[in-house]
């Protein structure tokens, strides 16, 4: 909006120099008043090339920025998601999740098949086959987190600040309750520095190809989900990963 009422405004004043040099400027100070529009028609295409160029410089920084933060989050959740696995719940202790990666233990499991003899009742005697979970062994839980800096998961890249964690119980369906966790920082320490206005309008992002709302998170408090309020793009290099 204000791009386009620079450049209106630059079409009408240009529109009114001409007639005021047509009328009132002698033509031996024509060249003067021409070598000064010349300078203003400089200054306004660097004005107009700069609003043009500002949302495009700040959406390439902004995405920069933002996988740094997704790519530390992404980290935080794979932690949960073992911690889960080897406790049951979710920790809002950020010391016990770095302590878990560092010193505990994940069991590994077999499952197999085993089938038994149940009795129905009047003599008759049936065989069924169910599913039976063994531990074999541990493996430590380190192994799932070789070269990657989860001693510094916490720290929000680009900033003094720290994730926000959080854990809760909500009721998935009645009467079953389930452990979930959110980790999440507000935007504006991670876009601090560039431009206002359009961090202002990023706030309030909406857009399914756009990081919603006013924070950058994994996990929820209030739905069963271990992702992020982030679009697909930002997980295309953990795919290509996962594929190699």
């Amino acid at each position: 909006m204000n791009l386009l009422l620079m450049i209106l405004a630059a079409v009408i004043v240009a529109f009114l120099l001409a007639v005021l040099i047509v009328k009132f400027v002698p033509l031996k100070m024509r060249w003067l008043v021409s070598i000064l529009l010349l300078v203003a028609t400089i200054f306004l295409g660097y004005k107009i090339y700069g609003g043009i160029m500002e949302p495009i410089k700040f959406d390439k920084d902004k995405k920069v920025r933002y996988a740094k933060v997704i790519k530390s989050l992404k980290l935080i959740r794979d932690a949960q998601v073992k911690y889960k696995e080897a406790k049951g719940i979710f920790t809002k202790d950020k010391n016990v999740l770095i302590n878990f990666i560092q010193s505990d233990s994940l069991a590994i499991t077999e499952t197999k098949n085993v089938e038994k003899e149940v009795d129905r009742g009047g003599g008759i005697k049936v065989k069924i086959s169910e599913k039976v979970v063994d531990t074999i062994d541990y493996e430590p839980v380190l192994k799932h987190f070789e070269g990657k800096d989860f001693q510094n998961m916490f720290n929000v890249p680009g900033t003094d600040k720290q994730f926000e964690l959080a854990t809760d119980r909500i009721e998935k369906v009645p009467g079953l309750f389930v452990p979930v966790f959110e980790a999440k920082i507000d935007k504006n320490p991670v876009l601090a520095g560039l431009n206002s206005s359009l961090v202002k309008i990023e706030l309030e992002a909406i857009e399914t190809d756009q990081v919603k709302g006013p924070f950058i998170s994994v996990g929820s408090l209030t739905e069963v989900t271990t992702g992020g309020n982030w679009p697909p793009f930002y997980d295309k290099a953990d795919a290509v990963a996962k594929k190699e």
